[in-house]
């Protein structure tokens, strides 16, 4: 007589793993998943990208934190400059590196404005993500020692009861967008007086030959400490500790203006939520010793130091703000 085949088990006569077994069970299951997410880091030499030539705010920054991070992951790390078109070419080395947190980078301001004027090879939020905002640079509006305002909202007022406005020295990236910001918000009649740099500037300034400029505080402190120029707002959401007494624009009736230089540190996106939050502490951990507070100082600039979250914000609300402004002036992407 053939036998027929066993019917198989109902679902609830198969016997029940116990709370543990079952969790050791699933545990066993997800090792492969958990084991990929826990990325090693650092397990061999780390490369900084500083998308510019050595000697500028960035580059310094970089190899500070170069001379020091070793000691706390017990690699080397080195400084890779790759310099040109406007810090696009580094940063594109950053964006097609693996993100494993063996290569990252540091940028600055550049790094929004160049997506309202350039057509990228790389998505400036999509394939880089931020690390932490290591540092800015606050922006100064200074004019001559004759110049008959003391404050930006006096500037904004003789702007607008004079036929000819105010002239403004323009020396091209951030300092020249922060004009044509302050005009878009404000309502200020200016015109733009070209310049090559503003060290060739800040004689006719000094003279009264042109009325304003916007320049980095390591620029005109000197001048601002000598007499030679005087301050009338800083451009940062902040005052600045170099100079506590005067007020920033926003107070002086610009409320929500800011622009500044500034430094963050990027990786390649996709690199895990640990690594980047390591890196992210270990390099604020490092932006506050004393030592390297007083390398910043001396370049005029404030150390910030925020979380991984914070950078990728203030990069986002960055990468917003420049486009308006490239159009009020005229410039389409490239």
């Amino acid at each position: 007589m053939q036998k027929q085949p066993c019917a198989p088990a109902k679902a609830d006569s198969w016997p029940r793993l116990d709370r543990r077994t079952a969790l050791t069970a699933a545990a066993a299951l997800d090792w492969p998943a958990r084991a990929r997410a826990q990325v090693a880091f650092p397990s061999r030499p780390v490369r900084i990208i500083v998308p510019a030539t050595p000697g500028g705010a960035i580059d310094i920054t970089a190899r500070l934190l170069a001379e020091r991070l070793p000691a706390s992951w017990g690699q080397s790390v080195v400084v890779e400059n790759r310099a040109g078109a406007n810090n696009i070419i580094g940063t594109e080395a950053i964006a097609r590196s693996a993100p494993d947190g063996h290569t990252l980078g540091i940028s600055a301001v550049t790094h929004a404005i160049n997506v309202a004027l350039y057509r990228l090879p790389f998505d400036t939020l999509r394939d880089v993500m931020a690390l932490t905002t290591a540092y800015s640079v606050p922006l100064v509006l200074v004019a001559g020692p004759d110049f008959p305002a003391a404050r930006a909202s006096e500037l904004i007022d003789r702007s607008k009861r004079r036929p000819e406005g105010v002239t403004f020295a323009g020396t091209g990236g951030i300092t020249h967008l922060a004009w044509e910001l302050f005009a878009l918000q404000s309502g200020a009649k200016l015109v733009h007086v070209p310049y090559r740099g503003s060290s060739a500037a800040h004689p006719d300034l000094m003279a009264g030959r042109v009325d304003v400029m916007f320049d980095t505080m390591a620029a005109v402190l000197g001048h601002i400490r000598g007499g030679k120029l005087k301050a009338l707002a800083i451009s940062t959401a902040a005052r600045s500790p170099l100079l506590p007494d005067v007020p920033t624009v926003a107070e002086s009736g610009l409320p929500g203006f800011e622009a500044s230089s500034w430094g963050v540190i990027l990786a390649p996106s996709g690199l895990p939520e640990p690594v980047a939050a390591k890196i992210s502490a270990d390099i604020n951990l490092q932006l506050r010793t004393a030592e390297v507070q007083e390398r910043m100082v001396a370049l005029g600039a404030e150390v910030r130091g925020t979380s991984v979250e914070e950078a990728q914000t203030f990069v986002r609300d960055e990468v917003a703000k420049w486009p308006e402004v490239a159009a009020r002036v005229g410039i389409e992407r490239q």
